[in-house]
């Protein structure tokens, strides 16, 4: 069974995505050390403070950006996708997809709790973006 382990601060949702993403089935011994390198390098250009664009979790990871769509998620599963979601407004937190189920559907990874729950469990409601492999 994956541990899954939770963002050490409020604005490295995107980061976080990417270091499980990239060391996926895990375990992730220094997790918080590597968030927090990854945001600095991630962020090179773009305020921290503001968190991660799509694009350069793009360029990190060798996917393109899209508006999020369901089924070009799941077909791009087994890779995992993260995928930003948000208020009606503005994208305001990122998650990875990392499967299916037939009982709730995509099953995301969510940094904020540390765990695998369904999308429809996320705080944020409306999906904005998906990076796809390219």
């Amino acid at each position: 069974m994956t541990t899954w382990p939770q963002q050490p601060d409020s604005r490295t949702c995107g980061p976080s995505v990417v270091v499980v993403a990239q060391g996926l089935p895990g375990p992730w011994p220094d997790f918080a050390a590597d968030v927090l390198a990854m945001h600095r390098r991630l962020n090179r250009w773009w305020p921290r403070a503001l968190g991660t664009t799509p694009w350069a979790i793009a360029a990190e990871l060798g996917g393109r950006v899209r508006r999020f769509r369901a089924d070009e998620v799941v077909a791009a599963l087994p890779t995992p996708v993260p995928v930003y979601v948000g208020s009606r407004w503005l994208p305001r937190h990122v998650v990875l997809a990392v499967g299916t189920t037939a009982d709730d559907g995509l099953r995301v990874y969510d940094p904020a709790r540390g765990a695998v729950v369904p999308l429809t469990a996320v705080r944020w409601r409306t999906t904005w973006f998906s990076v796809v492999p390219s």
